[in-house]
């Protein structure tokens, strides 16, 4: 079966490389009896590849089954991965069969596998290695034939470290990886299943189909998806029901996308020891950094042209007004280097109608440093803009509406 018959029998929209590069190898993989592990982030499609594995296996007509690990509770997934007997404990009126002595000859598919508990994933092990298992209250070992197929959205390797995983299962559950690219990574497929969408729920709700200007088909090319697939089918859903105007600009589409989270910030691991607003804070601070950073860099920028005379040019200092409003008269200790190592700027003033010489006029820039300085600022300037609206003042920033109130309150900002 070739890949483009393999997308139209399990509705697989798109064309990108590294889409058909994991289809690729799940169809190389399905003749096999090897156990495969399917990493991609959340709403990326990952439970569309064990159906391809499994239904161009040899166990196609056996039982196919798919657990959600994490939805399952800790005190009773053994009992339903393994089975238990009468009166193994509490509530077990009756023998159960586990699900991988019903999918006997058949595929199991392990989702959010890296959530198994360390107790189950002993037995998942002993299960892979010998095709045996044990049900809860029994002492009689039982054989299994049965394919696993598990897939995670976790890092594994950083769960091993943790001691959250256990190495050896990790070795033998990934013979063969497949990688489902997340959708910024499928940007010439995101108009292709935004169509997709729009017309289906065209049908289902009766109402014409979406279409999008080009500002918003560039706007959505562009944008993160940090909910991949999943967020592009709601975001078409709900515009399909409640939008009059079935021609959609970018401005429309902007009200209906979450600020996607900035790319540029280095990736944070998040501490369990701590709660959701602490790592809040720590991405404002962040964002501060970074925003004080561009700041120095415009003002050392601006000194740099007075030093070479630019600032006698009256349409230089139109053009750069907002910098030089920027720089104060006051003295202060930052002083920035010149290109010329003989020249030392002393603390001076500037003023935009003063004429500059290179080396007779020098500038000092006082600036704060303080990040409670800054961060006060920036809450300031995203109250005003959103005329004193937390919610979305704090949606501005990139914190909670719990945060920014606490923030309120310790910089007295009303």
């Amino acid at each position: 079966m070739t890949i483009n018959e393999i997308k139209a029998r399990f509705g697989i929209i798109g064309n990108s490389p590294l889409l058909e590069h994991a289809i690729n190898v799940a169809r190389q993989v399905a003749s096999t009896d090897v156990s495969i592990l399917i990493f991609g982030e959340s709403g990326v499609g990952k439970e569309v590849f064990p159906q391809i594995i499994h239904q161009l296996s040899a166990r196609k007509h056996g039982t196919y089954i798919a657990v959600n690990c994490g939805a399952i509770p800790e005190g009773t997934i053994d009992s339903e991965l393994f089975g238990h007997e009468k009166g193994s404990f509490t509530g077990a009126h009756e023998a159960r069969k586990g699900y991988f002595e019903v999918a006997n000859g058949g595929t199991i598919f392990l989702d959010e596998v890296g959530e198994l508990p360390l107790n189950t994933q002993v037995r998942l092990l002993r299960v892979l290695e010998s095709g045996e298992f044990i049900k809860v209250g029994s002492s009689k070992s039982q054989k299994t034939n049965v394919r696993v197929v598990g897939a995670t959205n976790v890092d594994l390797a950083q769960a091993i470290e943790h001691g959250k995983f256990r190495e050896d299962l990790y070795y033998r559950l990934n013979t063969v990886p497949i990688r489902v690219p997340p959708l910024r990574d499928r940007k010439e497929d995101i108009l292709l299943l935004f169509r997709k969408f729009a017309h289906d729920f065209a049908e289902r709700y009766r109402v014409p189909a979406l279409s999008l200007q080009p500002d918003a088909q560039k706007l959505l090319v562009e944008y993160r998806w940090p909910g991949n697939i999943r967020q592009l089918k709601n975001l078409s859903e709900q515009m399909s029901i409640l939008e009059k105007n079935r021609e959609i600009s970018a401005d429309t589409l902007l009200t209906y996308l979450p600020p996607a989270p900035l790319s540029n910030l280095p990736v944070l691991l998040r501490d369990e020891a701590k709660n959701g607003q602490e790592f809040s804070e720590r991405e404002l601070l962040y964002k501060v950094l970074f925003e004080m950073k561009k700041d120095m860099n415009d003002m050392k920028s601006l000194i740099g042209e007075i030093m070479k005379g630019a600032g006698n040019d009256p349409s230089w200092k139109e053009r750069n007004a907002h910098l030089i409003n920027t720089i104060h008269t006051e003295p202060s200790s930052t002083i920035f280097p010149t290109s010329n190592p003989n020249v030392t700027i002393q603390p001076s003033s500037i003023q935009s109608n003063v004429t500059v010489s290179p080396i007779e006029q020098h500038t000092e820039v006082e600036e704060s440093l303080s990040l409670e300085d800054k961060e006060r600022e920036f809450i300031q300037k995203a109250l005003t803009k959103h005329k004193g609206r937390r919610k979305m003042a704090a949606k501005e920033l990139g914190i909670s509406e719990r945060t920014l109130y606490r923030k309120m309150n310790e910089y007295n900002l009303h």
